[in-house]
Parts: C-alpha cells; structure tokens; sequence
C-alpha cells in the first residue's frame, strides 16, 4: 500500500524549521497532463493516469519533500463543458480547489491549440500568482513550442515553462519556478508523505486506472470503483457500471479481465493482499446527482 499523507499538526515530522513551503493548485482542460506532472514533479505516483481525458475525478494532493521545500501539490480534475451531475461535480472540485493556494498552475497542451478552453479557466486564476506550464513537449518541434508559450504570454503570468511529463524534460526547471515562489514557514505534511488519499479510495482509483487502459472511449466515463470492504489483507472492490450490456464486458471472458485488473493492482499493494473485485450496475448513475454524490464524488 502507497502511505498516505496527513497535515501535520507540528509542522510535519521535521519539527517547526522555517523552509519554502506551500500549495500549488494544478489546472487545466482535460487530459493536458496535470496527473502526470504531478507524478514526474513528485518523482513517484501521486495520481493514477491515462489517456483518457477526465481520467482526474477527485482533488489529490501529492507532495514533494526536500531539505528546504516542501511542494504539495493540489492535483484537480480537467475543467470542461459538463453534461452530466459527474462532469458538474468534478468542474466544482478543480474551481474549489484553486482556492487558498499559494500558486496557480495553468497547465496547457503544447499538441493543442491555445484557444478559449485555456483563456476560460485562466480566467478563473490570479495572474499575480500564476504559472503556466505547456506539457507534451516531447511530441512537437521547437517552432511549435515557442508558438504556444508566445499564445499563452497573453495571460500576463509570473512565469511561462516548456515541460515534458513523459521525458522529464524541463520538470526541474518547473520545481525551480514553483519553489521561488513559495512563502517561508513549516511544513504542512510530515516529509515522508506521498499524498492525501485513504488506503481504501487509492486502491479503488488503481482498479479504475487499469479499467482506463483496458477499454476504449465508451465505457471507462460508465465506470465508478469504491472499496466496500477492508479487513486486511481481504479488501473488496465494486466496480460500478451503468447497463446491463456492461457488466460481462468488464468481467471478461471467463474473467479474464477482472482476473488482469487484480494482478495488476494486487502489484501496487503490500505484499499479501487479497483483492476481490465485484461488478455492479446502477443504471445512468453518472446523470444521477445522489448516485454520485453517495459515489463519493
């Protein structure tokens, strides 16, 4: 099991020493990387990923930990044009997340075309604190790069960084930025914290990340995953879907694909756990606003 993170009441483990420390709101369209910045800034996982966009559906913070920063990172879901009590949901997650930071983070795709997705949730930031990272930089030329940081210089932000979350490129450039801006004082979680996720609720986003990368555009947004029972090392896990039609497709043939997911996630646990995973329907529980809100969402 990945330790999770809890708020130190004495400023963290390494008592009340005076180093740069403090919250950095990670915002942006859906699937433009902030996940895995996170995770490259971190150099560990703090947040699952895929290529899925919306992959995001809670707030996350991951933390990075050295003798004189303390980075936490607050990872937020994409904002985006909702349609369902879900998308709403998630959208009021990132918006009340940038809230009482220290640095907003406006995370753009280099891929993409800088345009009114982007300028809207900039919008929503404080430019006097704002930093703007332009992600996948490793899958366009330099031409193209400097294209979007002169797009997005429009934003007036304290600083403009080229990065690649998959390469590495630029993070530590990045990190450099977000610990020049940081205020001095204690840290806010013990050093060796990973991220603020319950054991229950990280095993359950590992048992969604393998249903992302197993499946195609459809039926990963049908799918929901929480722990319904810990009792180490037996932890259950429901898999939520919303027809009928679905569940065989996430069971598998002769389970073959609850039996992949398991193996997989059963990699990420403490030696000795026993996963069970059970699949559900509740029928069009993402359009529902209590279904989702009992989803824990």
């Amino acid at each position: 099991m990945v330790d999770t993170a809890n708020p130190s009441d004495e400023g963290g483990s390494s008592g009340d020493e005076e180093i740069r420390c403090g919250l950095v709101a990670m915002l942006g369209r859906p699937n433009v990387g902030k996940s895995s910045l996170v995770n490259a800034a971190c150099e560990r996982k703090v947040s699952i990923v895929s290529d899925k966009p919306q992959t995001t559906r809670h707030r996350v913070m991951g933390v990075r930990d050295t003798a004189q920063n303390q980075i936490v990172f607050v990872d937020t879901p994409g904002l985006h044009k909702p349609v369902t009590a879900l998308g709403e949901r998630v959208n009021a997650t990132a918006l009340s997340s940038s809230d009482d930071v220290d640095v907003h983070c406006l995370v753009i795709d280099a891929t993409a075309p800088f345009g009114g997705g982007d300028r809207w949730v900039a919008a929503r930031l404080d430019s006097s604190r704002l930093v703007v990272a332009v992600n996948k930089i490793d899958r366009v030329d330099a031409a193209r790069t400097l294209a979007q940081l002169q797009a997005a210089a429009e934003l007036d932000a304290v600083a403009y960084v080229p990065v690649s979350a998959r390469t590495g490129d630029g993070v530590a450039e990045f990190v450099a930025v977000l610990e020049s801006m940081l205020p001095e004082g204690p840290r806010l979680f013990p050093a060796d914290a990973v991220h603020d996720i319950a054991p229950d609720q990280w095993v359950a986003e590992l048992v969604r990340e393998q249903l992302l990368a197993i499946f195609g555009d459809e039926i990963p947004y049908s799918i929901a995953t929480r722990v319904t029972e810990w009792e180490w090392p037996r932890v259950r896990c429901e898999i939520i879907v919303e027809r009928e039609s679905q569940k065989p497709m996430v069971i598998g043939r002769g389970g073959a694909v609850l039996k992949k997911v398991g193996t997989a996630v059963r990699q990420q646990m403490a030696p000795g756990a026993h996963l069970e995973l059970r699949v559900k329907v509740d029928r069009d529980w993402q359009r529902r606003p209590d279904r989702v809100e009992r989803l824990g969402y």
